[in-house]
């Protein structure tokens, strides 16, 4: 009998934990599609291998997304209308062109929004603390004021979990390093009231549980105290981000990121 291989899958080269990866776990989830893809994790750790950067240019970022025929496509955002095109049902972007142009509008925010986050996580000058916190308030703020326009009383910028919930839930969910290194929380004012009813839907929704907030607070733990992208803070010798021990095994950070780098020691990453 002859043996038939299967049909050639897309592939997307990925780091999981990171926020732009997830947005096309989520929308692949909405789709059904989570196994019509080939996902293949990357160690941010080291270097990316020279085979990768062969088909990305010399480009680091990730994801990727290779097709069938070897075509190569970066940026989440490029990778997400790809795959809404390419597989347009069941539709997650809006039809009406008017809907699909509010969806645009509120994604353009999301690179402002992220980098308030991130900025303020990695930030090592108390000082500086409360005006990187007034500063993603803003961006919070914002949010509210379009989705109490475009949808007052409901949950979502429409009627359903849509493109502009896949892009920014990522984010919301890394702010959970937020809450535990800086003590942050969205305020119990009526200004912030819609945003956050649609943040803790978004945070809620069962196609976006790819990742736990105790596996954010583990591996980004060297973002906290200032060193993004696998780079080893001051003294240490192995990076948050890595694959062992599994961050399961790990014991929960210190939040005193102001004062001192915790040892990888106290981190779980070797035995003490």
């Amino acid at each position: 009998m002859t043996q038939t291989s299967d049909p050639p899958r897309p592939v997307i080269y990925h780091i999981p934990v990171c926020p732009f990866s997830q947005r096309v776990e989520i929308l692949l989830a909405l789709k059904g599609l989570r196994d019509s893809v080939t996902f293949k994790v990357m160690d941010i750790t080291v270097p990316r291998p020279d085979w990768l950067l062969a088909k990305t240019g010399g480009v680091t970022a990730l994801p990727v997304l290779e097709d069938e025929s070897g075509r190569v496509l970066r940026e989440s955002l490029v990778i997400l209308r790809y795959i809404e095109e390419r597989f347009p049902e069941p539709a997650v972007a809006r039809a009406d062109p008017y809907e699909r142009a509010l969806e645009r509008l509120m994604i353009t925010r999301e690179g402002p929004f992220g980098m308030a986050g991130y900025r303020y996580v990695m930030n090592r000058d108390r000082s500086a603390s409360d005006g990187l916190h007034t500063a993603l308030l803003d961006h919070y703020g914002w949010l509210d004021s379009f989705l109490r326009a475009h949808n007052p009383d409901g949950i979502w910028l429409f009627d359903r979990f849509g493109l502009p919930e896949v892009v920014y839930t990522p984010l919301m969910m890394r702010f959970w390093f937020l809450e535990h290194y800086e003590g942050f929380t969205l305020p119990s004012d009526p200004a912030f009231a819609r945003v956050a009813r649609w943040r803790d839907a978004c945070l809620a929704h069962p196609h976006a549980q790819q990742v736990t907030r105790e596996e954010i607070v583990k591996l980004y733990y060297d973002y906290a105290v200032g060193a993004g992208n696998g780079a080893l803070p001051e003294g240490r010798q192995r990076s948050s981000f890595a694959f062992t021990p599994h961050w399961r095994d790990r014991p929960l950070p210190p939040s005193d990121k102001y004062d001192r780098i915790a040892t990888d020691a106290e981190l779980g990453l070797i035995a003490p």
